[in-house]
């Protein structure tokens, strides 16, 4: 009978021993929050509630916002301007640094009572806002760029294609200079952001690092998701985009279009010359064309390293978001301390190809193009089907030849038909 005790109690020893190991051996999310050069992760680790940190794509500055427990009003609540530094990771990989923000705003509310410190990306400069008057003529986009990150003490980082670019005129009339980098990006279809101290200015959708080497590509399955979004535009809502401009020396207003059709988007600003605007219409076309498909994906397990600009392969959920290739937008982490996951807000890929904007969008087709990416090498291959003299091309970047060669069958038997 003794004996019999004995072995339940071993087994049962040996079980909660096992359960232990288990639990243990699962990584658990951890942080490290640096206050002006302070650790103060210990101090706060037990009045954490939650960090919450928005990476933008983008010049608009990266948010965090850290809650702490004030339930014994202990809490002080910190200046403003103070540097948070933060770290984000998990107990069996380390962690990985997310960068440095400036205090700009406090909150306590209650009850429970709760501590709310928002800060912004520490490399937005104060004055970066403040509205000026000058122009450029006759100026490389590299010239205004380093003018502007000059002003600043940023170094800047542009790239090679763009910066060689003239532009005949450039007024910034009443206009911050974030606000100038924001209209000069979406002229040059470009992401304008700062990060670590440095102002970049690159191509959007091409997943370059600021040295111009690719971005690591990332392959995500449906077990990696904790819930999805996924949205499929009606791309005839607009056929193309539409930029005015004046000729030197004439009163009469003419128009630069990428794309074709009835119903163009208009844009707003007048352009001073016929390059500048078919090169502002391009880069709208673009993006339109990069809004036709959204998908918003948030990983059950938070993953540090994700930045805006990359590109994504999802498999598992539908045929139709696996078959082509996502580009990242935002990246949201959420944290607490128990879990941590990462939201991504993906947009379809476009081709990186030259031709992307001189091919016709009227729907008088002869034959289609689609283009692929390699898996083994990250290179993109274009496939056609039929006549080439005014193809239609397919939006997405697919993501193996296999469904770029279904999409293009498809299409160009909707083509036959139709014809």
């Amino acid at each position: 009978m003794i004996d019999t005790l004995i072995r339940q109690a071993k087994g049962y020893a040996k079980q909660a021993a096992d359960s232990y190991r288990e639990a243990t051996a699962y990584p658990q999310p951890i942080c490290r929050v640096d206050v002006n050069g302070q650790d103060i992760t210990s101090a706060i680790e037990q009045r954490l509630i939650s960090i919450e940190l928005t990476d933008n794509r983008g010049i608009e500055a990266d948010q965090l916002t850290i809650s702490l427990s004030d339930h014994d009003g202990l809490l002080a609540i910190p200046p403003r301007g103070a540097t948070v530094s933060l770290w984000l990771g998990w107990s069996d990989t380390g962690l990985v640094s997310k960068g440095s923000y400036t205090v700009d705003e406090t909150e306590h509310s209650g009850a429970p009572d709760v501590l709310s410190i928002r800060a912004r990306s520490a490399d937005m400069r104060q004055g970066l806002t403040a509205k000026k008057e000058r122009s450029w003529t006759g100026q490389t986009l590299g010239t205004i760029v380093q003018t502007v990150a000059a002003a600043y003490g940023l170094s800047p980082v542009i790239s090679a294609a763009l910066s060689a670019l003239k532009l005949a005129q450039v007024d910034q009339a009443n206009e911050s200079d974030a606000n100038l980098l924001t209209r000069l990006g979406e002229q040059f279809d470009a992401i304008a952001a700062i990060k670590a101290g440095r102002l970049l200015f690159m191509p959007a959708g091409k997943s370059l690092t600021a040295s111009g080497a690719p971005l690591p590509h990332i392959t995500l399955t449906r077990a990696d998701g904790d819930g999805h979004r996924y949205l499929q535009a009606d791309r005839n809502s607009y056929s193309g985009a539409r930029a005015y401009y004046y000729e030197v020396n004439s009163a009469e207003k003419k128009e630069a279009i990428a794309g074709g059709g009835d119903n163009l988007k208009d844009l707003r600003h007048t352009y001073t010359d016929q390059e500048a605007a078919l090169r502002a219409a391009r880069a709208e076309w673009s993006r339109l064309q990069r809004g036709t498909a959204t998908l918003s994906y948030t990983l059950a397990k938070g993953r540090p390293d994700l930045i805006p600009e990359l590109t994504y392969s999802l498999t598992g959920i539908k045929a139709e978001i696996a078959a082509i290739v996502w580009l990242g937008a935002n990246v949201r982490h959420s944290f607490t301390p128990d879990a941590y996951t990462t939201s991504l807000e993906l947009e379809s890929k476009l081709p990186d190809s030259d031709d992307v904007a001189e091919l016709a969008e009227d729907g008088s087709y002869t034959g289609i193009i689609a283009w692929y990416r390699d898996e083994k090498t990250g290179k993109q291959h274009k496939l056609t089907e039929g006549d080439q003299t005014v193809p239609k091309r397919l939006t997405h970047l697919y993501q193996s030849e296999a469904s770029a060669r279904r999409a293009l069958q498809r299409e160009y038997e909707r083509l036959e038909g139709g014809s």
